[in-house]
């Protein structure tokens, strides 16, 4: 069940993203204030994967540490999402029929497992680069 939800969830992002990618080309990008958005989006995070490799020294650390911070913060809405889910399972699903209760306390298990590894690695990260290396 939860293959499948995810293998739709999955399709739908997948569709959608030509049909937003199509919709901002041509010349109406141009004549709108969404080309601008999108530079200014783009300057931004030059800058700021900039400020990482200043901070650490080089460029394959520099941008490590800004890969590391992104999975730090766009693994917060997936995995609680994920914690919905198991709990759903467990505590809604899991009355009825137990096996699809021990399906949901895994999901929300492996759920915080993950959080806190995403949450911790660029911690892990910043201390073996900046402190280790010399």
């Amino acid at each position: 069940m939860l293959k499948k939800f995810s293998i739709m969830i999955a399709t739908i992002v997948l569709l959608l993203i030509p049909i937003n990618v199509f919709a901002i080309t041509g010349d109406d990008v141009l004549e709108s204030n969404q080309a601008t958005e999108l530079l200014e989006m783009k300057e931004s995070s030059n800058e700021k994967l900039a400020e990482y490799i200043d901070k650490y020294g080089s460029k394959p650390y520099g941008i490590t540490a800004y890969i590391l911070n992104g999975l730090r913060i766009y693994s917060i809405p997936c995995c609680f999402i994920g914690i919905a889910i198991g709990s759903i399972y467990q505590y809604v699903i899991g009355i009825r029929r137990l096996d699809l209760g021990d399906k949901g306390f895994a999901l929300i298990l492996s759920f915080v497992t993950i959080l806190l590894i995403c949450q911790v690695l660029p911690l892990i990260f910043a201390v073996v680069v900046n402190g280790w290396r010399g």
